[in-house]
């Protein structure tokens, strides 16, 4: 490739990448009102449990290039908004990721500690989802809790940087080891 033209080939990636960025941004912030205006009509008793069923075969039948709104996700879209409506820290992060990335850590983490470090994570490490598929299935926040408890208070309150700093944790799932396994059995 002629390296006189690499910059522009980069300053058109970038664009991509931030137009992307920007239609995501704008897809949550859709899911999050729709997610929000219903919940507030089911709060306030202006709609039942069943209009969802049936705003999902409105917009099909008046919209029906309009995909994405099945009653399932639409659903979806009011459980996220409540999950993270009293959290304002977090909804800036919220739009940095996939919606799909947003259904597996709101839908799957136990608590909003857990829901704040994958959200954290996905973006801070650009993970796939598969990847953060494979981060929640693992319980990284999990190990990550216990190797962090092993420090000392002093430490631990000194410098958050610190923290995992001298913790490696590997998973290893796909090596099929019984639960309890030894050292020897790992190097087989």
């Amino acid at each position: 490739m002629d390296n006189r033209f690499t910059d522009i080939i980069q300053l058109i990636k970038q664009s991509r990448t931030n137009a992307i960025k920007a239609v995501n941004a704008e897809l949550i912030n859709l899911y999050w009102n729709i997610g929000e205006y219903i919940s507030k009509k089911i709060e306030q008793s202006e709609w039942g449990d069943s209009v969802v069923t049936e705003l999902a075969k409105f917009i099909q039948a008046h919209e029906p290039e309009i995909k994405g709104f099945s009653d399932k996700n639409i659903w979806r879209m009011k459980q996220f908004y409540e999950t993270y409506k009293d959290l304002p820290k977090l909804s800036t992060l919220l739009r940095e990721i996939s919606w799909s990335h947003n259904l597996a850590i709101f839908s799957r983490c136990k608590n909003n500690e857990e829901r704040e470090f994958y959200l954290k994570l996905a973006k801070r490490e650009g993970y796939s989802f598969r990847e953060l598929d494979r981060q929640i299935s693992s319980s990284l926040f999990e190990r990550t809790m216990i190797g962090n408890s092993k420090l000392s208070t002093a430490l631990r309150d000194n410098n958050q940087d610190l923290i995992n700093t001298f913790k490696d944790s590997y998973v290893f799932e796909f090596l099929n080891l019984p639960e309890r396994h030894s050292e020897m059995d790992l190097q087989r």
